[in-house]
């Protein structure tokens, strides 16, 4: 892969490559179809994992311990041509192991007996519909009058195979597999009901006429419910266990959008230009952020914001027009050939006084020729385009649906990463002039609720006020702040040699340790020579074990119906000790394994000397680094002696790296992050949020209190904040009149590099807890900080969330002045102090949460 998978990619891969793995022994063992489906939020990078998936079918991955599957066909397929060239486009641009021309796009000219393995065919509604060429039958009494006159090699239309006849050969070949993915698999369902006569989707699951159905369908979509019924509906496939990707852990990795700005009118009206001002306006600020972003962190690429205008299905193409006046009018430097859109005709429109050509939808996102883009609902139908900085919508208030859809294909990241610190870049702003507030709300709880038309989770805002850094904060409360160690989530299945080898290519790459992989080799080499002398006899008795095959023979006496066995003994073959190699080569990863035993055979010759005695001994180190591999205690020495170093590295050069761009600073985040056990990662300054000023409640506007002192506020001098129970604002209060405070932080609930993380394990999996209040005082002429945590009792995870506070109060309790937990028992406040040594034993071993705050160990909070 040329990109690096997130966690939870990662995740979703092995899943689904043990689903694929299994469905190809279930159907050359038993003849069993099978299917499972992939939901993951708009914007989790579903292409990608497919690419990561596919890459690990065709050619093996020795990271998912997945071997090849030499039989594999995938069919890709989705209801529209434009989704499925931007998918090739997108397949091409994340693997570096699939061909370009093993990527087949089946055009009405295919004729073939059956698919060839190790490629992915592009197949689409249209193209098996039934005027398509692809489908045409075989009765010849047509065909010949189709053909008239013409000679055979000249006729039209006449093949020797149609698509259908091309699958089920296919499916019938037994050295063939063949795979169905479904792109947005939750349409072409029907409803999801078996019919005589169902859809082509259907068709291709379960079989027509005398094709039989596919014999594995994964579908991929943000909403696969239809799928998953029509799939248990039909009953011709077994079930596999669906993969399903956390939406919170998408949110966490910055690849979608924070944040959605929503402006609606006071009132429902016509069309007012005032919105599409604004929109301007927020178009330009975008544009220039960015470019002022990309000169801050000396980014080759910048980010050129776009501009959507959605209109209705059946615009009036004079009010688009005028919109297009304004937009100019109010930013006189865009070019007048910034304009497109993406109508279903193709052809250039008239707009008022303005030609507007036609673009390919996959196509925008590259022409950054194009700041203002005109469409209808062809954005809202799969493709994507990140840099969709702001949206207006002429559709009218009932098109929720519409508009839910758009604002899912509008929240990825330009850059595939969350900006540090600045909501502003973080942000997507979407104006509804035809919307009532009432309808957006109705928005709002769809997007919130993450029904079947709804994006990604996320904060979306109606009522906001932009807050940055208080002017009054000094350097010294930011240094405190910026210094608070927060975790990351652990990832499962990390690996601590692929860890420590791309750690030490980024820091080559950066000149911030030169010849870094070199070193890590090195160190590693001389770990493993330290494990053979530790454990010597037991690899010896496993390289005799690589070298040799044992078996039992078995005798059958007829007669009297006994058997007795014979054992054999037969020296490996080249093919066993490969195979011995490559399964310890998992463990040591590929390159260090190769460079290990390189290490080996250089002790005891020289390919100089002797190319022969070389190769000799190459042999033996395979044989050697294969036993290594069988001894049980290699795994967890070798995977503690990486992930020392690496720890340290990261240690030691932790300050070159924060002079680092924040491109360069999100790839060493993330090889911290590779990890099965929580790490520590600095915070980072914000410098630009928006926050609510007020919700509605039984159709009334509650404006939400503001407090003073927080270290963001308004240019007023103001935060506002709403807390869902008395007693927050009451530990603000007690805080704010403590000696020497200063400043506040309420740390924010959604993730991102200025909210601090703390990791607890809560039904054997991790997840993240983030303590509601960060105060900042001045004691003894030195900033101090205070980690307070109001902590409701009521919730089911109230246990282990205090467990990993108290857990990471242990760890990092130096970084605070106080770590509390504070909680509402027998109608007060108690607080239990986690930076108590027995408080904190007390919490381990704790079945419960009321008895610790109502016992000797808590105190009154005051």
């Amino acid at each position: 892969m040329k990109f690096t998978l997130k966690d939870y990619q990662r995740d979703a891969v092995r899943d689904a490559l043990a689903n694929l793995r299994k469905a190809r022994r279930f159907w050359h063992g038993e003849s069993d179809k099978t299917a499972f489906s992939l939901t993951a939020v708009t914007g989790a990078g579903k292409t990608v994992m497919a690419a990561s998936a596919f890459e690990a079918l065709f050619h093996g991955d020795d990271d998912f311990d997945f071997d090849a599957d030499p039989s594999a066909v995938v069919i890709w397929f989705s209801d529209d041509p434009s989704l499925n060239e931007q998918t090739r486009f997108r397949l091409m641009e994340a693997s570096d192991r699939i061909n370009h021309t093993d990527l087949v796009v089946v055009e009405n000219t295919f004729n073939r007996p059956r698919f060839e393995a190790g490629k992915i065919y592009f197949l689409n509604t249209q193209k098996l519909g039934k005027n398509s060429l692809l489908v045409r039958g075989h009765d010849q009494d047509e065909r010949e009058a189709k053909a008239g006159d013409l000679l055979p090699e000249t006729r039209p239309d006449l093949r020797a195979y149609t698509i259908w006849d091309t699958i089920q050969n296919t499916i019938e070949d037994p050295e063939l597999t063949l795979y169905l993915v479904l792109d947005e698999a939750h349409r072409g369902m029907g409803d999801a009901t078996p019919r005589e006569k169902g859809t082509i989707v259907q068709r291709l699951i379960n079989g027509t006429g005398g094709v039989p159905g596919i014999p594995v369908v994964w579908g991929i979509s943000a909403t696969v419910e239809r799928f998953n019924k029509a799939i248990e509906f039909a009953g011709k496939h077994i079930k596999l266990q669906n993969v399903v990707v956390d939406a919170v852990k998408v949110q966490e990795s910055g690849l979608i959008k924070d944040t959605i700005l929503l402006d609606i009118p006071d009132e429902i009206g016509d069309f007012d230009t005032v919105l599409v001002r604004r929109a301007t306006d927020k178009l330009k600020e975008s544009t220039t952020a960015w470019t002022e972003y990309a000169k801050h962190q000396e980014e080759a690429r910048v980010v050129v914001p776009l501009m959507v205008l959605q209109v209705p299905n059946t615009p009036d193409p004079n009010e688009i027009g005028r919109a297009l006046d304004t937009i100019f009018e109010r930013y006189p430097e865009l070019p007048v050939t910034s304009v497109a859109h993406v109508f279903g005709d193709h052809t250039t429109q008239r707009f008022g006084s303005r030609d507007v050509p036609y673009i390919e939808p996959q196509r925008v996102q590259d022409s950054t020729w194009v700041r203002v883009l005109i469409a209808k609902d062809a954005i809202s139908t799969g493709w994507d385009c990140p840099r969709a900085e702001v949206m207006v919508s002429f559709r009218a208030a009932s098109d929720r649906t519409h508009i839910t859809q758009l604002l899912g294909r509008m929240v990825r990241s330009p850059l595939a990463r969350r900006i540090p610190g600045n909501d502003r870049l973080n942000a997507v702003d979407c104006l509804l002039p035809k919307f009532s507030k009432k309808t957006v709300e109705e928005v709002v709880d769809a997007l919130m609720r993450g029904d079947e038309s709804a994006g990604p989770s996320g904060r979306i805002l109606i009522n906001y006020v932009e807050v940055k850094p208080h002017p009054g904060a000094s350097a010294a409360v930011w240094d405190a702040f910026e210094g608070l160690p927060s975790q990351t989530r652990p990832q499962r299945g990390a690996k601590a040699a692929k860890r420590l080898t791309a750690l030490a290519h980024e820091l080559a790459s950066d000149d911030i340790l030169p010849r870094a992989g070199r070193l890590a080799h090195a160190a590693m080499h001389k770990a493993l020579d330290a494990f053979q002398e530790y454990q010597k006899e037991k690899i010896d008795a496993k390289r005799k074990s690589v070298m040799t095959v044992d078996g039992k023979t078995v005798i059958a006496d007829m007669k009297g119906k006994a058997k007795t066995f014979d054992e054999f003994w037969e020296d490996a073959d080249v093919a066993v000790i490969d195979d011995a190699y490559r399964r310890a080569a998992r463990i040591f990863s590929p390159d260090i394994a190769r460079t290990y035993v390189e290490h080996l055979a250089q002790k005891v010759s020289n390919v100089e000397d002797d190319p022969e005695e070389y190769l000799e001994a190459i042999v033996e180190a395979r044989v050697t680094v294969a036993g290594l591999g069988l001894v049980t205690e290699v795994q967890a020495y070798f995977d503690a002696e990486a992930d020392k170093l690496a720890k340290a590295w990261l240690t030691t050069y932790s300050p070159q790296i924060k002079t680092l761009n924040d491109d360069r600073k999100e790839t060493y985040r993330q090889i911290v992050e590779m990890s099965t056990e929580p790490q520590s990662v600095d915070l980072a300054k914000p410098e630009s949020r928006y926050e609510a000023t007020k919700a509605r409640e039984n159709d009334k506007d509650i404006v939400f209190p503001t407090w003073k002192s927080h270290i963001l506020c308004d240019k007023n001098g103001n935060y506002p904040a709403e807390f869902k129970s008395s007693w927050e604002p009451s530990v603000i209060d007690a805080e704010m009149k403590r000696t020497g405070f200063r400043f506040w932080y309420r740390n924010p609930q959604q993730p991102g590099q200025s909210s601090l993380g703390i990791a607890y394990v809560e039904d054997e999996q991790y997840k993240i807890v983030r303590p509601d209040f960060i105060f900042f005082a001045e004691q003894d002429g030195k900033i101090v900080v205070d980690l307070v945590d109001p902590h409701g009792l009521h919730l089911a995870d109230a246990l282990p969330k205090l467990k990993g506070l108290a857990l990471y109060a242990e760890f990092h309790g130096s970084a605070y002045r106080r770590i509390e937990s504070v909680a509402e028992a027998s109608g007060k406040l108690r607080v239990l102090d986690l930076t108590r040594s027995e408080v904190r034993a007390a919490i381990k071993n704790a079945t419960g949460v009321k008895g610790l705050y109502a016992g000797t160990l808590a105190s009154d909070y005051e």
